[in-house]
């Protein structure tokens, strides 16, 4: 499995300097890009928070030892290129990744960034640092790695307890950045020190976040930018008519639903916009410590109630798509085609099929016309969470089942979740690149952001070979085989994938959207302003 990149990088890097350099001569420098944030973050410390909203306007704060080429729509591995590494190289077994490191880079506040900050970033993530982070939701990403060790100042090395190939995958992801050894956790929640090419210069909860030009950035020609204002409105339409009026050069990406998108192209014709495949799906979590939920028997009827085409026609005026854990191709790469997918327990078309056997479990239970079953469906307080919750609400009467909506705010929220103040709740999910972050984050035994609890020892084993296996074709296997069993179990029922717009005024310049991921595009310092 030996595989060295550097030289083969090196050479790429070369060459890409040689293309671009005549381009390169009409970016114009300057300029404030404004544009709009959906929500306000518990927090700005991408290592703690969960959401595209702290994520995203704090990645380009930061750089990641690899990350996906900022200007290749669709994340895989061979989209990965260097960032704070120059390179990166396995061991014979595939146990033993690494990394040398450059030279020359500096934080924020001048200090100097070695390889030992790789290694405290690590041990912060794999919880074997003095400082604790307050929260860890990416510490089953790295379930695989035993350690990380430093070869001098200007090299690391990743140690796995087995071969993983996609690993770099982890790494290249938007909530992989390093953090600086000499700065504490918490005061990364609230003013972050980075490498990247822009610095934090304030966030104010509920107002707004801004960046500004790292003028000491390694990259010496970047960023462009003098720095990225988000201002923070909640309401979708409220956020639109402001872009629409002028007063945001661009839409936050991926937010915009496709009415909001046919709005914008009405009004503001000249805007450029684009609507991409998503990959976020919308899901039900529920609670299996909590009577009734406890039977499995409810829970199949409650995923069997679904009508999937349903949501996508109200929510997304049809611009969507029904899949199952891994986002539908040729968006995802992985996916499982339409018509493997209509064979998977509640993925029959024939909705009224489904509910007449839903309603037979729940008789079964005890439930029927006359004794319905009343619970909360607790979602996100956005619109993205409501709207379809009440969809959910309104099927799920379908199946003697009473909802009523509990709208939780984002600081709230999440805190809830994870400690499972809970019944039911109408869930959102990065569906991701790659298989293995997704399956072990949401469905491994034992992982924190395994919210409902499904554990199944065999899934374990299938993710775990999985992630072993570097043939593409017998790991597509495997990850549909686990797809199959998600979906008997019943284990956090996908709804749908919608698709997300983005909108920009002609003067952004050197924006590219990503089609896999929302987290993992957000650097900008390529973008730049043309007036």
């Amino acid at each position: 499995m030996k595989r060295n990149r550097e030289g083969f990088l090196a050479l790429g890097a070369s060459l890409l300097v040689m293309v671009t350099a005549n381009a390169a001569l009409a970016q114009k420098p300057g300029g404030i890009l404004r544009m709009y944030s959906p929500d306000s973050p518990a927090s700005i410390s991408i290592l703690e928070e969960s959401t595209v909203f702290a994520e995203g306007p704090m990645m380009g704060v930061f750089n990641n030892l690899i990350m996906f080429d900022q200007q290749v729509k669709q994340n895989s591995l061979e989209s990965i290129v260097p960032d704070l590494a120059t390179g990166w190289s396995w061991n014979e077994e595939g146990t033993s990744l690494t990394l040398p490191v450059r030279h020359g880079v500096m934080w924020h506040d001048g200090k100097s960034f070695t390889a030992k900050d790789v290694i405290c970033t690590w041990e912060l993530l794999l919880e074997k640092s003095s400082e604790k982070l307050r929260v860890n939701p990416r510490k089953a990403n790295f379930n695989n790695l035993d350690r990380v060790t430093a070869n001098g100042d200007w090299e690391v090395t990743f140690h796995l307890k087995r071969p993983q190939p996609a690993f770099p995958m982890l790494l290249a992801d938007g909530f992989a950045p390093v953090y600086p050894c000499h700065v504490p956790p918490r005061d990364m929640r609230q003013h972050p020190i980075g490498t990247g090419p822009f610095k934090f210069v304030e966030f104010k909860p509920n107002e707004y976040i801004k960046v500004t030009r790292n003028t000491d950035y390694w990259k010496k020609d970047r960023p462009y930018l003098d720095g990225i204002e988000y201002t923070i409105v909640r309401n979708p339409s409220t956020a639109t008519l402001a872009f629409i009026s002028g007063k945001f050069d661009m839409t936050f990406p991926g937010n915009l639903t496709p009415p909001l998108l046919k709005d914008v192209a009405s009004q503001l014709p000249q805007a450029i916009c684009e609507l991409n495949s998503g990959s976020i799906n919308r899901h039900v979590i529920v609670n299996r410590d909590v009577l009734p939920f406890d039977s499995p028997e409810l829970r199949q009827a409650m995923a069997l109630t679904l009508d999937r085409k349903a949501f996508i026609d109200i929510v997304s005026d049809g611009q969507g798509e029904i899949g199952g854990v891994l986002q539908p191709q040729p968006g995802g790469l992985w996916g499982m085609p339409p018509d493997m997918l209509k064979e998977l327990p509640g993925y029959d078309p024939d909705v009224a099929k489904n509910r007449a056997q839903a309603r037979q479990l729940m008789e079964k239970l005890g439930y029927g016309p006359a004794k319905r079953l009343a619970i909360k469906v607790s979602a996100r307080n956005l619109a993205t969470y409501r709207d379809p919750a009440v969809i959910l609400i309104d099927q799920l009467k379908e199946v003697y089942i009473d909802g009523e909506l509990e709208a939780i705010d984002t600081t709230s929220y999440f805190p809830k979740i994870r400690r499972k103040e809970f019944t039911v709740g109408l869930n959102l999910q990065a569906s991701g690149p790659d298989p293995d972050p997704t399956l072990d984050l949401f469905y491994g035994c034992g992982s924190n952001l395994n919210w409902d609890g499904y554990c199944n020892p065999e899934i374990d084993k299938l993710i775990e070979r999985q992630s072993v296996e570097g043939d593409r074709q017998r790991r597509t296997q495997l990850v549909w085989a686990i797809e199959r069993k998600l979906a008997e179990d019943g284990a956090r029922p996908i709804i749908f994938y919608t698709r997300g717009g983005t909108c920009r005024q002609p003067y952004v310049k050197g924006l590219t959207i990503m089609t896999n991921s929302i987290f993992n595009g957000h650097r900008r310092e390529d973008i730049w302003l043309d007036k």
